[in-house]
């Protein structure tokens, strides 16, 4: 059997909803049985195309149509650049030059529910509907440097942004099974509405998984285990809106503006100085000119958006911050191994882990299928 894989693209959250069923080929002599039953079987059912026909080749179809309702959970680290600042819709600030991140990530916890048919029997088409909980850590600090070019950190933050998603999009697992064994290319795009930003985030994944599924001593009864990668692409733009309160912790934000701005002064002070102590030729060095204009404009940046900060923080209970950002995920792959206990055509249970990289995830779910 011969099948075109189109790969298309799916979560931030990236969510694995591959459900591990697939059209069988009965093969040995101790299923021969089962095998002649198959090739004069009626086919019962609209779905898949070409059914009745694959059917009768001796070929175990699963029922055509499934629900699956999933939990999943992730904590993927993330890299942030071009990210632009501003306070209460006022100017915006980039702030590339000046902040360093350490460790953002973000974790979610997302319920979805997975209708499905089998359009054709080696093609499952599906759906994806969920609500998900997410929190984005960022850990950032400002960086300015001083009259010999060293920089050094003048304010840190650490923030933890909650918010509530909705996630809907459209999948494709191309598989084929052969005497127990499978080879599946799952691939879906989805869209993530968050109140928060400008648009919904639109990611794309892509996990290819091998398996095998062991037969128990029960009819229809089995256990699969299996092993694959996990691949996502995220949609780098991202623009928002987020309450202050919501980005900064009040109790201490005050005190570090404050440190900052000193600092940035302070540091200004060194470089006026070692400028001012250059002779003219010194000045006309272009080594020098370039220290001197990348300090003036590193301090310059930082004290703008410092005293931005502090003006927004006098009235913090009603300001708002407005951000731009590209955002990609630290490592794009990961590991799979994953299982699923099959009490029946009908009824499957799933359990899936992702590790390795810096990405982690846990997927459990829960299948019914039927016939359509």
């Amino acid at each position: 059997m011969k099948c075109n894989t189109l790969i298309l693209a799916l979560l931030f959250f990236s969510m694995p909803i591959f459900a591990q069923v697939y059209t069988d080929k009965i093969v040995g002599q101790k299923n021969q049985l089962l095998k002649d039953s198959l090739k004069i079987e009626n086919y019962p059912y609209a779905l898949p195309i070409w059914g009745e026909k694959v059917a009768q080749k001796g070929y175990n179809l699963p029922y055509s149509a499934g629900l699956s309702v999933n939990y999943f959970w992730q904590d993927s680290e993330i890299i942030i650049n071009d990210l632009e600042v501003g306070f209460n819709n006022g100017p915006m600030y980039n702030l590339d030059e000046i902040v360093r991140f350490d460790k953002s990530s973000v974790e979610a916890g997302a319920l979805t529910i997975r209708p499905d048919i089998w359009l054709l029997p080696f093609l499952n088409v599906y759906g994806i509907f969920g609500k998900a909980n997410t929190a984005t850590k960022i850990n950032a600090g400002i960086w300015v440097p001083d009259a010999d070019n060293n920089w050094s950190q003048v304010a840190s933050f650490s923030t933890k942004a909650n918010f509530n998603a909705t996630t809907f999009g459209l999948g494709l697992t191309p598989t084929i099974g052969i005497g127990g064994g499978w080879f599946a290319l799952d691939m879906n795009m989805s869209w993530t509405d968050i109140s928060s930003l400008d648009k919904p985030a639109f990611s794309y994944i892509f996990g290819p998984r091998l398996g095998k599924t062991f037969k128990l001593n029960k009819p229809e009864r089995n256990i699969a285990l299996w092993v694959g990668g996990f691949r996502v692409h995220i949609s780098g733009d991202t623009n928002g809106n987020i309450a202050m309160s919501d980005v900064f912790d009040l109790s201490n934000a005050q005190e570090k503006v404050d440190e900052g701005l000193t600092k940035v002064t302070d540091n200004q002070t060194k470089v006026d100085n070692w400028w001012n102590g250059l002779t003219p030729a010194q000045q006309a060095n272009p080594i020098n000119v370039a220290k001197h204009n990348t300090a003036n404009r590193a301090l310059e940046k930082a004290g703008t958006f410092l005293t931005s900060l502090d003006g927004a923080l006098s009235t913090a209970s009603d300001s708002s911050v407005q951000y731009s950002l590209q955002k990609a995920p630290k490592d794009m792959w990961n590991f799979l191994i994953g299982t699923q206990f099959q009490y029946n055509k009908h009824i499957m249970f799933r359990a899936e882990v992702g590790f390795l990289g810096s990405r982690t995830q846990v997927l459990g779910g829960l299948q019914y299928r039927f016939g359509l």
